[in-house]
């Protein structure tokens, strides 16, 4: 049916007048999101590795680190961007935790739209057309995609990174699908990345980088795979089983099937059913974690075994750990990025009721991701919880002030209180700049020496 073609089509079509207000403002909340994040990112040894790397290629400076204030090419800029905002777990996910929109999509975007200097509403469409991709692909490709060891984030997001570029660079339908074809041979991603290792970090950068190149080379009349989606040997069947064409076109260009959601804990997103469990149990009945003496956790066989790392030895590791964050969070009352540290990771009673955790398969779970705790206490009281829907998500979204106070805690020490004030009005102000550079020129702090970023 020519899919490939078919979406270039769409996109070169896509205007600002065609997408609806609420989709528009999504992309403004996404934004904020992510730029907090990628502010986070600087204190990590991951992020400042990455930025340092392309800091030393000595490229031309059309493009800004976030944090760092180092100026490379575009695509390094993008590369970096995308590993700072994918280093802290803190980044946004749709709603059934296969795919994180912003790393790769929105670094693209912002090194493209700075290279360019494009305007507040020409990056609100590139981002609408890199995000609405992405879930199309994700939702027409999975769970066969994941179930054959592929990280969506990584091999769906350099398409989103492509078609966010080549909107930006205003490329011609045949430019569209040669960036698109392009940006396919370079799809990649595995999710071999749990363990003590930055693996997982990595993941969005190449994409990132990728979807840039792709449209800069398309741009200059290198040519790609016309049918790089539904081609024999083209992405869909080379990465996915099972596949759904009807979700990749359905609705195209009058729907936007782009269902974001946030991260108020630093870890993976499928264990944050079990924090909000622990929060919840806690909170209500004021538990002493040290008269704890079982917890269970019940989730669907899909996600059952998942994180299930008793004694995570790093903080990369500790933040795919069901029960280290569920332990964390029955001591401390929070999941945030401080609770993920090395140094409770050596704290005795995290380490105690961590090692309790059990996890067991139910049926009859609303959602795949739904989670049901029992905590038992050494006196005999039993209490019983179940989250379907985790804080951050849709159905239960974070508040206006839960957004601020995430983007203040992750930026403070980075950028004062001026500067964070001044980003988030120039984002939410986004449609009217000209020129939307300001706001990445902004969010620069002092993190450029290796003391200021910890590990």
């Amino acid at each position: 049916m020519d899919e490939t073609k078919t979406i270039a089509k769409h996109l070169v079509d896509l205007e600002y007048s065609s997408i609806p207000a609420r989709i528009l403002t999504e992309m403004k909340v996404l934004l904020f999101d992510y730029l907090g994040v990628a502010l986070g990112g600087t204190r990590t040894e991951s992020g400042r590795i990455a930025a340092q790397f392309s800091r030393d290629f000595g490229e031309k400076g059309e493009a800004t680190i976030i944090g760092f204030g180092y100026r490379v090419s575009a695509p390094s800029a993008a590369f970096s961007n995308a590993i700072l905002s994918h280093s802290i777990e803190l980044d946004d996910v749709d709603s059934l935790s296969y795919v994180h929109f912003s790393p790769a999509t929105l670094s693209a975007a912002l090194a493209m739209g700075e290279k360019v200097h494009s305007s507040g509403k020409d990056l609100l469409v590139a981002l609408v057309a890199g995000c609405d991709l992405v879930a199309r692909l994700s939702s027409a490709m999975n769970p066969s995609l994941r179930d054959r060891g592929f990280h969506t984030t990584s091999t769906c997001g350099v398409f989103g990174a492509a078609a966010a570029s080549a909107k930006l660079l205003h490329l011609d339908f045949e430019g569209i699908v040669n960036t698109f074809g392009l940006a396919g041979g370079q799809a990649s991603g595995l999710m071999e990345f749990y363990g003590t290792s930055m693996q997982k970090r990595l993941n969005p950068g190449p994409p990132a980088r990728g979807g840039t190149i792709s449209a800069l080379l398309a741009q200059r009349g290198f040519t790609g795979a016309e049918t790089i989606l539904e081609g024999e040997r083209g992405f869909l069947k080379a990465y996915s089983d099972r596949f759904d064409l009807r979700k990749l076109l359905d609705g195209l260009g009058r729907t936007f099937p782009i269902a974001l959601e946030y991260k108020p804990y630093a870890c993976a997103r499928p264990i944050h059913l079990a924090i909000d469990c622990a929060l919840a149990i806690g909170r209500e009945h004021r538990i002493d974690p040290a008269q704890i003496s079982n917890i269970t956790v019940f989730r669907h066989p899909r996600w059952a075994h998942y994180h299930m790392i008793k004694r995570p030895r790093t903080y990369h590791e500790a933040q795919m750990s069901l029960p280290y964050a569920v332990a964390v969070s029955l001591v401390e009352g929070d999941a945030f990025l401080e609770q993920f540290s090395e140094e409770k990771l050596k704290d005795a009673r995290i380490q105690k009721l961590s090692g309790m955790v059990e996890s067991r398969t139910i049926d009859g779970l609303p959602r795949d991701v739904s989670c049901r705790m029992e905590v038992t206490l050494k006196d005999g009281a039993h209490y019983v919880t179940q989250v379907d829907y985790p804080k951050g998500s849709m159905q239960n979204p974070m508040t206006p002030d839960e957004r601020r106070a995430k983007f203040t805690r992750l930026s403070s020490g980075i950028l004062n209180e001026d500067k964070q004030r001044r980003v988030e009005e120039r984002i939410f102000g986004l449609e009217n700049r000209e020129d939307f550079s300001e706001i990445l020129e902004l969010v620069v702090g002092r993190v450029n020496s290796r003391d200021e970023v910890s590990s």
